[in-house]
């Protein structure tokens, strides 16, 4: 015999105790600007000789706020995109600690892991991983771009690869 088709459920679900309550912002606490943080790592070979470059933009204008390029000694690229996210994050907090934040990263990885769809399992990625974690805003964003949208961040960690870092101001 045919069944009814199943109705939407109504009201909270026995299961809803179980989630976690989302951090919601009064609306004082609202961020009244959003700053994107671009990144990348690098190394040549993997591990091999390792950097990253990271920038931060106004989202309203475009405009490049601070950026830095640095090496990382011998370390894996994995690594290296992680020490990228962790220096946007702080260069964003320094600019403004109650900016909304758009992470934009070429490493499916990283994003995957920082959204919490993916788990870290390599003991290297945690510390940085936890780091990164502390220092997201409530009002982050995890977005994957192709490696041609992040020419910018690419650009940096070639540039210190070659023997030209930039340090952030």
């Amino acid at each position: 015999m045919p069944r009814a088709p199943r109705l939407p459920q109504e009201g909270p679900s026995i299961f809803d105790s179980l989630l976690p309550e989302p951090e919601k912002l009064a609306p004082e606490e609202a961020p009244s600007r959003t700053l994107i943080v671009e990144g990348d790592g690098g190394s040549r070979g993997n591990p091999g000789p390792a950097a990253y470059g990271a920038l931060v933009r106004d989202a309203a204008t475009g405009e490049v706020l601070n950026s830095e390029g640095l090496t990382l000694g011998v370390t894996t690229n994995n690594v290296a995109e992680y020490s990228a996210l962790v220096a946007g994050l702080e260069m964003a907090h320094a600019i403004d600690p109650h900016a909304a934040v758009d992470v934009r990263l070429d490493s499916k990885l990283v994003i995957e892991q920082m959204a919490g769809r993916w788990k870290v399992k390599h003991p290297a990625m945690k510390p940085l991983f936890d780091k990164a974690r502390r220092l997201a805003p409530a009002a982050v964003t995890w977005t994957w771009v192709p490696r041609e949208q992040n020419k910018a961040a690419d650009a940096l960690v070639n540039a210190a690869l070659d023997g030209h870092p930039r340090p952030r101001h």
